[in-house]
């Protein structure tokens, strides 16, 4: 999930990498072509690590570089020989080849494409446990060029997935991300439903700072958060089993792309997948977490059901059934443990709407003291909607983790004015944006004793407010509206900002008014 980084450092191989093999897609859409390479990447990386560890065993006195537990015992995947990177790399141009099938045992005859098929079957029959039911195996059907499936062999085999130096998961995760970060992009909106840009969730994750305790994500698309964070315990020389790491997707090709993702960095979680998806059929009911992360699709107007009515979730008011926005906070915050913290990607819509009684509950979550911080984000940070988009951060005790009391108080940046256009229709933070927004939250958050500075309000960037204050504005939680200096309300906002807010807005009620039309008409025709 992560994507494209703003620094040069991260436009290395993997960049190369992906020209090189995005000419080799011919005619293939990029949401079929996706599938292909990644799957592909995949199997260069598992099959190179299974190598090195072979290698290694082979130095062992008394280690058997072909018992699959010795590669169980040392958390690497085992991989069966006919599902090897040299195996394939050697049939990768032949047009015909005689292999025995994994799951008839017999001998057959086809391409490079059966024979990467057979591949994948013979891995989840080796690593069932973690890849059951997970890896793409559609690359034998007739579509499907086979003389690109072996030029993108040859290239992936040009590229060493592993370093010398043991950041093997490193350079690979580079790759990976860098690859689904370019799909995203070139299938727009669709592409955004499984993948949060790099830098927001870097921001969401440095918020945060899950250092320990149960981690969840309740629409965790390619699994983004879950890969930041834990290279956010890395980076903060913790260890990466302080974690527990629980997640929920409704598509399955996605839950898919998600299990890959963190297979090839070692990330143990538990990701489930179910066709109705987390308010239907909540695959954690009883569980509660400590830090919760999702950017779950804006505005969603079909997933009410009738057996939703008086959940025992909406603590502060039943959504509306035309829009989810209130539907997942409430989620989150009936998940989150005693001293739990969220952060949660929405609308801009959420911080004012008073349609269908959201501001109803906006007011309860607020009067409830559940919202620390609210930011504004600015507009193109997304590969799935112009909407723009805001983070709200709850907790469900603010004087909780050692912080200074917070309670009837709530912290508003305004971050629209930070980032930088990485391309003619994006725009993504840059390291120091970053921390600009996490260094006023944790100096807001601390205590002086913690050593981060007193915090002070920035006029047009950050301010605290008081319930009283809050109350004033009628419950609404748009940063600019607290923030201050000119240029920073949303009536002094820049012409094409306030334009793009303006048709987010006209979106969301457009939305409402089809959602009333289908009520409407569906109701005239139960009169008939």
């Amino acid at each position: 999930m992560a994507g494209t980084a703003g620094s040069g450092s991260d436009l290395g191989f993997e960049a190369d990498l992906f020209k090189a093999a995005d000419k080799l897609r011919g005619n293939l859409e990029p949401s079929e072509y996706k599938h292909v390479a990644l799957g592909l990447i995949f199997l260069k990386y598992i099959s190179e690590a299974f190598e090195a560890h072979r290698a290694k065993l082979a130095t062992e006195e008394f280690a058997d570089p072909e018992d699959s537990e010795e590669y169980l015992a040392a958390n690497v995947f085992w991989v069966p020989p006919e599902a090897r990177w040299e195996h394939l790399q050697a049939n990768a141009k032949r047009t015909q080849i005689i292999f025995t099938d994994v799951n008839t045992g017999k001998e057959r005859v086809g391409d490079i494409g059966n024979l990467i098929d057979n591949a994948m079957d013979s891995i989840e029959r080796a690593n069932a446990a973690v890849l059951k039911d997970v890896l793409p195996k559609e690359y034998g059907r007739p579509q499907l060029d086979k003389t690109m499936l072996g030029e993108l062999i040859d290239l992936f085999s040009k590229v060493g997935m592993h370093s010398a130096d043991g950041k093997s998961k490193d350079l690979l995760g580079r790759a990976y991300e860098y690859f689904i970060s370019q799909f995203a992009g070139a299938e727009g909106r669709r592409g955004g439903e499984f993948f949060t840009p790099r830098s927001v969730v870097q921001t969401i994750v440095e918020m945060l700072e899950p250092h320990h305790g149960r981690v969840y994500d309740p629409a965790c698309g390619s699994g983004g958060m879950f890969v930041q964070s834990e290279r956010f315990i890395e980076n903060h020389q913790g260890r990466r089993s302080d974690i527990a790491i629980y997640g929920q997707e409704r598509n399955h090709t996605t839950w898919k792309l998600c299990k890959m993702n963190l297979a090839v960095r070692g990330i143990d979680a538990d990701i489930k997948w179910n066709n109705e998806g987390s308010f239907l059929s909540d695959a954690f009911p009883t569980l509660k977490f400590d830090y919760a992360m999702a950017n779950p699709p804006f505005n969603i107007s079909d997933w009410w059901q009738p057996q939703l009515e008086n959940d025992v979730r909406w603590k502060y008011g039943q959504p509306p059934a035309g829009n989810a926005n209130f539907a997942w906070l409430q989620h989150i915050i009936h998940h989150l443990a005693p001293r739990g913290t969220a952060g949660v990607v929405l609308a801009n819509g959420s911080m004012s709407s008073q349609q269908s009684g959201e501001g109803d509950i906006r007011k309860a979550m607020i009067e409830g003291d559940v919202v620390d911080c609210m930011v504004a984000l600015p507009g193109q940070l997304f590969y799935s909607t112009q909407i723009p988009a805001c983070l709200w951060f709850l907790a469900r005790d603010k004087s909780a983790n050692g912080h200074r009391h917070r309670t009837g108080e709530f912290l508003f940046i305004d971050a629209r004015n930070l980032g930088q256009m990485v391309d003619r229709t994006r725009r993504e933070f840059s390291t120091s944006d970053i921390a600009a927004i996490t260094g006023a939250y944790h100096r807001w958050r601390a205590k002086p004793e913690a050593g981060l500075g007193e915090y002070q309000d920035i006029p047009g960037f950050c301010r605290s407010a008081t319930l009283e204050e809050v109350r004033k504005h009628g419950h609404v939680l748009t940063p600019g509206r607290y923030v201050g200096a000119e240029g920073s309300t949303d009536e002094g906002a820049p012409f094409e900002e306030r334009i793009t807010e303006l048709w987010g807005e006209l979106e969301e009620m457009f939305a409402e008014a089809r959602d009333l039309e289908n009520a409407i008409l569906g109701g005239l025709g139960e009169a008939e």
